[in-house]
């Protein structure tokens, strides 16, 4: 059985919900990443949401408002989504179609260890797989 951690990148790097957009950018291009999990101030452990470059983007700079201003905390919306590193496959498939989402933190133990992300699932899918996903979370509906 594949797993989520078989198919996972590690390295998986938080962002405090303090720290302002600028920096988050900055962060996401050292790590070569486009999304950041967002920990709860002083709880690096709780996670209260994931940034991606997107919502900088979006929720920031088109909005006219200043990176160097604005922390990540004030995009967390929602309730942040995960896995267990032992889930299977099809479960990180039904996870991120359910809820439409292009990244998938991982957990073990109740530690961030890894994210999944379409690179990974391109990466350890089947064609088949693969199209269904990309049907399912980009779809209009």
């Amino acid at each position: 059985m594949t797993t989520a951690k078989d198919i996972m990148h590690t390295g998986a790097t938080w962002i405090p919900a303090h720290e302002t957009l600028d920096r988050a950018a900055q962060l996401m291009r050292d790590h070569k990443v486009g999304a950041l999990p967002i920990s709860a101030s002083g709880e690096q452990d709780r996670m209260i949401g994931i940034l991606t470059d997107r919502d900088i983007v979006i929720g920031c700079v088109a909005m006219g408002h200043d990176p160097a201003r604005m922390t990540a905390g004030e995009l967390a919306q929602g309730t942040p989504r995960w896995i267990d590193a032992g889930a299977d496959v099809d479960q990180v498939l039904q996870e991120m179609q359910t809820h439409r989402i292009r990244r998938l933190p991982v957990v073990q133990n109740k530690k961030l260890i890894g994210m999944i992300s379409e690179a990974d699932l391109a990466q350890h899918l089947s064609d088949e797989q693969l199209a269904c996903w990309v049907e399912n979370v980009y779809a209009r509906g």
